[in-house]
């Protein structure tokens, strides 16, 4: 009886140093997780010290475990930031357009939008290959430019709608290169054709597809029957004429 007095008398002491130490807690229940300050402050932490990847980390769970706090909005815009910092354009601009969603009114608007198109810009790799990001980000800078042209960012966006326009052109005139270079003249002139039409604003890439133009068309002339010939020829004077 004595001996299980005494067992007893132990095992109600190690429970309350247990209980009272927390150590059940400790082992049994999850940690609580971190605040929307606290991960926005760690995020911030990271970007300073140029850890893009942990940065991108904290923004992400602010985002997703807090969507309504007040630190989330300028979060969003700070994991746009770790990702374009980082060289991923791509996650970057999906960072922007979402914040642009869910905030259009916000005051960081014209930043955004400005970060947005220069990430498409840089998601276009060379004029060899398709432009569809390069037309989002065109796409982008004319809205910038629209509503707000008169802040930094909007007169950012208009020389980045020439940069934009140039490397269209320019992608334009390395497919109609191709068609000249593979003796498909007819295809090659409607395209510096296109150019001539649609960039009138850059006088060098003018220049180009206007030789290139006039060249083309003596070759594509010669593929022709004398009917189709006769078709074609009066509006291609009637340009020419003009251009001069």
């Amino acid at each position: 009886m004595k001996r299980r007095l005494i067992r007893l008398f132990f095992v109600s002491v190690l429970w309350s140093m247990l209980t009272g130490c927390g150590i059940i807690d400790y082992y049994f229940l999850p940690p609580p997780e971190d605040t929307a300050q606290e991960l926005y402050e760690a995020g911030r932490e990271a970007m300073a010290a140029k850890k893009y990847y942990e940065a991108v980390e904290y923004f992400s769970k602010l985002k997703d475990r807090y969507p309504f706090s007040p630190y989330t909005p300028a979060g969003t815009i700070a994991l746009g930031d770790a990702h374009f910092l980082d060289e991923d354009y791509a996650e970057a601009a999906a960072a922007y357009e979402e914040f642009e969603t869910m905030h259009p009114r916000h005051e960081e608007i014209p930043y955004v939008l400005y970060q947005l198109g220069v990430s498409n810009y840089k998601r276009s790799e060379s004029i060899d290959k398709p432009q569809d990001t390069m037309y989002e980000a065109l796409e982008t800078f004319h809205v910038l430019v629209a509503n707000f042209p008169d802040t930094e960012y909007g007169k950012e966006g208009a020389d980045y709608i020439l940069k934009c326009r140039k490397r269209l052109a320019e992608h334009e005139l390395f497919v109609a290169d191709f068609y000249w270079r593979t003796d498909q003249y007819g295809a090659a002139w409607k395209r510096y054709m296109y150019v001539l039409d649609n960039f009138k604003e850059l006088p060098e890439v003018q220049e180009y597809a206007n030789l290139r133009a006039q060249l083309a068309y003596l070759e594509y002339q010669k593929t022709l029957s004398e009917e189709e010939r006769i078709q074609i020829e009066g509006s291609w004077k009637l340009w020419f004429r003009s251009w001069l």
